[in-house]
């Protein structure tokens, strides 16, 4: 039996995180993962490939909307491997990265599948079969999560797809209908759509991205719409099925169908703990199945902590490296302060969403407040780069000092949301937005053309 002070199941970014903040405390430590390669879904599956592609998407659109300068169009038959070229070496330069920091920290890499056989102790089942007990005074869960499958959806992963498989297509599809409203069903409609891909989405709800500020979500189903995207709201999906031959076919409650030839299900993610027996070690999940922790990210079981989408929402890679290095922290009772409840949302659609604080509706429902608004049409730099489709939102308290919101739509929203972010946790007034230069020609101007709508109000 092996023995360690630390073990963390995964390695993504919450499971980095933990392994690397309990190996500098002079731990021993080690890290189990699955896959062959370290990062887990977010490095080979979802945020590094996706985001891959949304450039190779970007520079499409501008060479469309560049057509006096070339004529250009995406051919039916273009592989997929092409529109991601460069993904192969993104990945390999990520795990080069991540293999030296673990082996810079002695950690020790275990490749196998883990469930617990009691609190304290871990059956790991290698790719060969075997098995060996892992034991450690302290375990870090962060295993992440996988694709939900409605049960109505017979996914497939060659004509249905899901968040994980959609990039495994040989070819670029002439149609794609996307089932579902979040953050991932945005993100790969308009990325597919700006490749020229006939995208429809279709959802239970009225509109997309219900948490967002309603504002930002017009700008995005706006520019959709552009490119000829479809959006199906208030509908509820019957049943799915591939005819056979060419085309998915979707059946709806309301009697419409709709058919294309790929279908991407991205009905949200669950908590990926169906394998790890964690009653056997007396871990509490919670009524949506997630790890139920405590503020210091501890389980129902003392020396079990948990971190990243696997404990549940908000479900962000920023945030999973952060819940990570405070679970180790908290485990080996070294001291750290409050978590940050200022964090930033991204969302890496075309064009990209970002906010912190209160959206505009979450501050009216609280009471008066003053808007300030600038329109990326109205901004030298948003007009040089043709992103004349964004906007800035300064949400301010009735008085018209206190920031309460920042909210952005636009390319770079999810780089300048970083400035209203510094500003709302070092509680500046939006004065300081007024006070201050900004470079020019810059989008950052849209948070000083934002305050002095903000000073004009008030």
């Amino acid at each position: 039996m092996k023995s360690f002070h630390v073990v963390v199941i995964g390695s993504g970014p919450a499971g980095q995180k933990a392994a690397v903040q309990a190996a500098k405390a002079d731990q021993s430590v080690a890290i189990i993962e699955q896959d062959k390669f370290l990062g887990g879904a977010c490095v080979h599956r979802g945020t590094i490939p996706s985001k891959t592609l949304r450039e190779n998407a970007l520079r499409v659109k501008k060479m469309r909307e560049n057509a006096t300068l070339c004529n250009f169009e995406v051919a039916e038959d273009t592989e997929m491997a092409t529109l991601i070229d460069r993904l192969n070496a993104v990945v390999q330069s990520h795990d080069t990265f991540m293999v030296n920091q673990i082996e810079r920290n002695m950690i020790t890499r275990l490749h196998g599948r883990a469930h617990f056989v009691d609190a304290n102790t871990l059956s790991l089942e290698s790719p060969n079969g075997s098995t060996e007990l892992i034991e450690a005074q302290t375990f870090v869960i962060a295993s992440g999560s996988v694709p939900r499958h409605p049960e109505n959806i017979p996914v497939d992963h060659e004509n249905i797809l899901d968040s994980d498989s959609i990039l495994s297509m040989l070819y670029l599809p002439p149609s794609l209908i996307v089932l579902g409203g979040g953050v991932i069903a945005s993100e790969y409609a308009s990325i597919f759509q700006a490749l020229g891909v006939k995208v429809t989405m279709i959802d239970r709800y009225e509109r997309p991205l219900g948490f967002m500020d309603e504002d930002l979500v017009e700008r995005f189903m706006g520019t959709f719409a552009e490119m000829s995207g479809k959006w199906v709201g208030e509908t509820e999906v019957s049943s799915v099925a591939w005819n056979g031959v060419s085309e998915v076919v979707v059946s709806c409650a309301n009697g419409k169908e709709y058919r294309s030839s790929k279908l991407l299900v991205a009905a949200g993610r669950v908590a990926n703990v169906s394998g790890l027996s964690l009653d056997k070690a007396g871990v509490v999940l919670t009524n949506q199945g997630h790890i139920q922790v405590d503020n210091e990210l501890r389980s129902s079981v003392s020396n079990i902590y948990a971190a990243g989408d696997v404990i549940g929402p908000p479900s962000l890679a920023s945030a999973s490296m952060e819940q990570g290095r405070r679970a180790s922290r908290n485990a080996l009772g070294i001291s750290v302060g409050k978590m940050a409840d200022l964090i930033p949302a991204g969302i890496y659609s075309i064009p990209e969403i970002s906010g912190v604080g209160l959206t505009e509706q979450q501050a009216r429902a609280k009471g008066d407040v003053i808007v300030g608004v600038a329109k990326f049409e109205e901004i030298s730099r948003g007009q040089i780069s043709g992103i004349e489709d964004g906007l800035l939102k300064i949400i301010c308290d009735a008085q018209g000092k206190k920031i309460l919101g920042v909210q952005i739509v636009g390319e770079g929203a999810t780089e300048l949301v970083h400035i209203g972010q510094m500003a709302m946790l070092s509680d500046s007034p939006v004065d300081i937005f007024v006070e201050n230069i900004f470079n020019y020609p810059t989008l950052a101007e849209a948070y000083r053309v934002a305050a002095l709508s903000v000073l004009g109000q008030r």
